[in-house]
């Protein structure tokens, strides 16, 4: 059985915090980097890791009890995917899940998928090794664009769209005003600024509508395109330069790209 860290011995030289190192060596975002470690599922030399603590390169840090290789600093290269997730692929990055759509994609480095798209759901998902990166577009206080093609199980009335815009009572909120505008009879578009649960699926349930289809077509400057479903790309240099400049990272990666 694994011990708290008291008494366990580490190296002083050049420590960052362990959610830092986790998410430079592409392991995963520091937000998820702290649940694992409240999980109980990263070690230090041996030790349960601990909220806020520091590492070193040469130290011995595992996740579910296999060694991570890299260190701090380590100049590997920035992956940023843009994936056509059909529908029945779960965004996890848990191996007990078969769904999981890092099987599903096959990629031969390590990369997890920034935020969700439900399993019911299909569309754009965007795929890094850039904790940092996926942080800044999941912040919520960010507001960054993200645009859905939708189908329902009646027609699309004005009341219905003129509720969506101006936000719908959900999970003990309101939602922000959003961009709505009706394709077809039973089609719409809309844009959101946030990422409640479910939340287009909820919104639509809230008003006496039932979602029979929901795409995401694109989160921020990123666009799905013609790209077939269970396909994946990767971003253009044009693309990836516009994703920073939206996220204010500008080029801190430029040194770390090969």
């Amino acid at each position: 059985m694994e011990k708290r860290r008291s008494g366990c011995e580490s190296s002083q030289n050049e420590p960052v915090r362990l959610n830092k190192y986790l998410s430079d060596v592409g392991i995963c975002s520091r937000r998820q980097a702290d649940r694992y470690v409240e999980e109980g599922r990263i070690t230090v030399d041996g030790c349960l890791a601990e909220l806020g603590q520091k590492v070193t390169p040469d130290q011995k840090i595992c996740l579910d009890g296999k060694a991570i290789s890299g260190g701090t600093g380590v100049n590997h290269r920035r992956i940023l995917l843009v994936v056509n997730k059909p529908k029945g692929i779960v965004c996890t990055t848990q191996k007990k899940d078969p769904d999981n759509i890092v099987d599903f994609i096959g990629y031969p480095e390590r990369i997890y998928p920034v935020g969700r798209l439900d399993k019911d759901s299909e569309g754009l998902i965007l795929m890094t090794n850039d904790g940092e990166l996926m942080d800044e577009i999941l912040r919520a206080r960010n507001r960054h664009e993200k645009e859905y093609e939708v189908r329902v199980n009646k027609p699309v009335g004005d009341r219905f769209l003129k509720a969506m815009v101006s936000g719908v009572p959900i999970l003990d909120t309101v939602t922000r005003p959003c961009k709505v505008r009706k394709t077809g009879t039973f089609t719409f578009r809309i844009i959101l600024t946030q990422g409640l649960n479910r939340q287009i699926r909820r919104m639509c349930e809230a008003l006496d509508y039932r979602v029979v289809g929901l795409r995401r077509i694109r989160v921020m400057n990123i666009r799905l395109g013609d790209l077939p479903v269970g396909s994946y790309r990767e971003v253009t240099p044009e693309e990836l330069f516009e994703i920073d400049r939206l996220t204010g990272r500008g080029t801190s990666w430029k040194s770390k790209n090969v």
